[in-house]
């Protein structure tokens, strides 16, 4: 574990008065890095909160013999002007995806279900599921539709919020398109093909999807501030998740600038791809654990980081992680939050960063740019970055907003 010390009061402050801040606006936790480097960092995150509009944002940086740098800036509620704290719950999206398909690698290793098998095998009505393997759900590779990207669910998404979906809703969805490709010939993000996962993890256990993960991958980790929401209610403390969601499926600055409070949004639409809730402390935890392999087999481990290529420059997709920059792991983002969750195992750092908005700027995330922000300075020969997604739509494959997901996120 690595040892915890306080920046001097007489440093803290003076770090305050360079960067321009209040203490109400950044707070720090534990800092160990030198402080050159939680000056330029510091720098580096206010200045890309204040040009992307962020409200609040949550960064944790660990990397062993350098340092650690746990901070919150801004604010978890805007109507309040409450500080964002780093023990805050958020909402994590596709970052979701990393602990459901770990779920689905451990029921391989208990010779439970095989990688190659047919996806038809355990649930009924695939189109094509005598084909598509449970390996290519996990790799992104079955060509299944993305129902995320049907109008009809969006529309329905959009007149109610707080509505419940079940995982068989979802299917209808993208089973009222026909596949985009034949499996295993390309690569497409979508969501469908972690619901289907998360329902063979039911079929075969006879579990709920949230018990199972909850006793196989929570527990034996003390992820004790790691859920899997059945409602749309958020366990206290949480920061408040602002989205300017509109019309056209993306959730891109308005004209004014306005933005809704989307905290208790019902995250059933995006279920096992990306309805769960978790904080800084225990994503520090899960990252080198996903990372290493803590819960899985050797061989089940090395199958799962067998990256291939993407339509995406420069990310690479494993079985349910990607590979951005040296960085693995997963981003994610729904409606009112972003994720950013990474362990760079070169150096064993581990990156997180959480924001409580999904608000685009320019065309790009805001967990990426914090991302690319934070690693310029830390890891300059390793900068994580995804390319900007065109106005009119979302460009990330991670979870699930309402919002078009065509790249490594959410």
């Amino acid at each position: 574990m690595i040892r915890l010390r306080v920046v001097p009061a007489i440093l803290a402050a003076l770090l305050l008065v360079a960067t321009g801040l209040s203490g109400a606006q950044a707070r720090t936790v534990r800092q160990e890095f030198d402080p050159a480097l939680v000056e330029a960092l510091d720098k580096a995150v206010t200045g890309t909160m204040a040009r992307a509009g962020i409200p609040g944002a949550i960064v944790g940086v660990w990397i062993p013999d350098r340092g650690t740098y746990e901070k919150s800036f801004g604010v978890a509620d805007k109507s309040s002007g409450t500080p964002m704290k780093t023990e805050l719950h958020m909402r994590i999206g596709s970052v979701t995806k990393t602990f459901t398909v770990t779920g689905l690698l451990q029921l391989v290793d208990q010779g439970r279900v095989g990688l190659d098998d047919p996806v038809g095998k355990y649930v009924d009505g695939v189109p094509g599921g005598n084909r598509i393997t449970l390996r290519q759900l996990a790799a992104m590779r079955s060509g299944l539709f993305n129902y995320t990207e049907d109008d009809k669910w969006e529309k329905s998404l959009e007149a109610d919020p707080q509505q419940t979906f079940t995982p068989q809703q979802l299917l209808r969805y993208a089973f009222a398109h026909p596949p985009n490709f034949p499996p295993g010939s390309e690569w497409e993000y979508s969501n469908t093909n972690t619901v289907l996962l998360g329902l063979v993890i039911e079929k075969v256990t006879g579990q709920p999807l949230e018990d199972y993960l909850g006793q196989r991958v929570y527990t034996p980790l003390s992820l004790d501030r790691t859920s899997f929401p059945t409602d749309d209610a958020m366990p206290e403390p949480f920061a408040h998740g602002y989205t300017a969601y509109t019309k056209s499926g993306a959730a891109t600055a308005t004209p004014s600038g306005g933005t809704v409070d989307a905290t208790n949004w019902n995250p059933s639409w995006a279920w096992a791809a990306g309805a769960m809730i978790s904080d800084l402390d225990d994503l520090h935890t899960w990252l080198p654990a996903l990372a290493d392999g803590r819960l899985l087999d050797p061989a089940t481990q090395k199958e799962r980081l067998r990256f291939g290529p993407t339509t995406i420059p420069q990310v690479q997709y494993g079985l349910g992680i990607m590979r951005v920059g040296g960085w693995i792991g997963h981003n994610g983002e729904l409606p009112g939050y972003e994720t950013l969750a990474l362990q760079l195992p070169s150096q064993r750092a581990t990156l997180v960063i959480l924001v409580n908005s999904d608000t685009d700027y320019r065309g790009q995330s805001l967990s990426t740019m914090l991302g690319r922000a934070v690693t310029e300075i830390v890891t300059p020969r390793n900068v994580f970055d995804l390319p900007a997604a065109p106005q009119s739509e979302k460009s990330s494959p991670s979870s699930p907003p309402p919002a078009r997901t065509p790249s490594p996120t959410s």
